[in-house]
């Protein structure tokens, strides 16, 4: 699976709490140019360390953007880089999870599945 590219890396899942990121937080953002070269430029930007998962999305925001921090000021200066000092985000929405109830990045393989 490795060489035909089905398997894409190999990777340890680090339990957020035991290295102090212990709140998850989901932001929505909506840009202010969609232009493919606009788009391009926030991708870089939203691909940086501090962010765990981007996805270019769909629907009334155009990414969702997951991260873990340890407390509200490491996302407070977070949000001032990424997003307030950022002149390409309209707005962005900050929602805080509770429970992180699943969390996982396998994917489902139909072949491996029970009968």
């Amino acid at each position: 699976m490795e060489e035909n590219g089905v398997i894409k890396a190999n990777s340890a899942i680090i339990s957020p709490e035991k290295v102090g990121k212990v709140i998850t937080i989901i932001v929505e953002v909506h840009v202010v140019h969609a232009h493919a070269s606009y788009m391009k430029e926030m991708k870089k930007v939203f691909s940086g360390p501090e962010v765990q998962q981007c996805y270019y999305v769909t629907g009334e925001a155009d990414f969702m953007l997951i991260l873990t921090v340890s407390d509200m000021s490491e996302y407070e200066a977070i949000s001032n880089r990424l997003f307030y000092n950022n002149e390409n985000v309209k707005w962005f929405r900050t929602i805080v999870v509770i429970d992180r109830v699943k969390t996982t990045m396998d994917t489902p393989l139909p072949f491996l599945s029970p009968s």
